[in-house]
């Protein structure tokens, strides 16, 4: 039976050192995926192999890992497509790791729900939905699908260089909101992203575009953010 060879990352705080590879041999079939894979592992191998995951669809962002060099979502990264030889699977770079494929995503989630990522209407309520026209619904096409996996954090350098940064997936979700012809928190959460920490970090070194495995491009969003932060500065204007 055709077999696929896995080099996989463990992390134990307790152990020295406390970061080791691992190698495992996994039976193949054409529908293998890497978090396949890694339950094949788990439940043939090694039980105490610790991964996340939730729903298996490429959705919940959970399973986003380092495979072969690249940032990927494992349920969504089949076998066959990889290039052939041993197939490196890592926790995601430049985050604290919690144990072996678990990382800590405390500050990822942190920021992003500093910038206020919901619906705010300071109005009254309507009786029925706010209705949307297309040109003003085609402006969340992109930063809707955002899946919080933490790729695009995880591989911006601004983010290396300074924790008190944002980063691309709370600038691209705050963005979200403030495209949102519906929302009216426009002066309330201006100054959470118009300063030093927020969008001016930003050097467009457009290493979360590469990253995103939905791929969206963080990098436009937060450059139009900058934008809405001058007109509403300069011109007053908050929608």
């Amino acid at each position: 039976m055709p077999e696929a060879k896995f080099r996989i990352q463990r992390y134990d705080p307790e152990r020295t050192p406390p970061t080791w590879h691992e190698e495992y041999t996994v039976p193949y079939e054409e529908s293998l995926s890497v978090l396949d894979a890694l339950f094949y592992i788990q439940e043939h191998f090694d039980a105490s192999l610790s991964f996340r995951y939730c729903c298996r669809a490429a959705v919940c962002g959970s399973c986003a890992m380092y495979i072969n060099g690249r940032y990927r979502l494992a349920c969504q990264t089949n076998v066959r497509h990889l290039a052939a030889g041993t197939i490196t699977v890592e926790p995601l770079p430049h985050m604290p790791v919690v144990t072996d494929l678990v990382c800590d995503m405390d500050d990822f989630f942190a920021k992003f729900e500093y910038v206020k990522p919901w619906l705010i209407r300071n109005s009254q309520d309507p009786e029925k939905e706010i209705p949307q026209t297309p040109k003003e619904r085609a402006k969340l096409d992109m930063p809707i699908d955002c899946i919080l996996c933490g790729a695009c954090y995880s591989s911006c350098p601004s983010v290396w260089g300074d924790k008190n940064y944002l980063g691309p997936a709370a600038l691209l979700n705050c963005y979200r909101f403030e495209v949102d012809s519906r929302d009216e928190a426009g002066r309330e959460r201006l100054p959470l992203f118009d300063n030093e920490n927020g969008v001016y970090r930003c050097h467009t070194i457009t290493n979360c575009i590469e990253a995103c495995p939905k791929e969206l491009n963080p990098t436009e969003a937060i450059q139009r953010l900058k934008g809405v932060a001058v007109r509403r500065r300069i011109l007053g204007r908050w929608k």
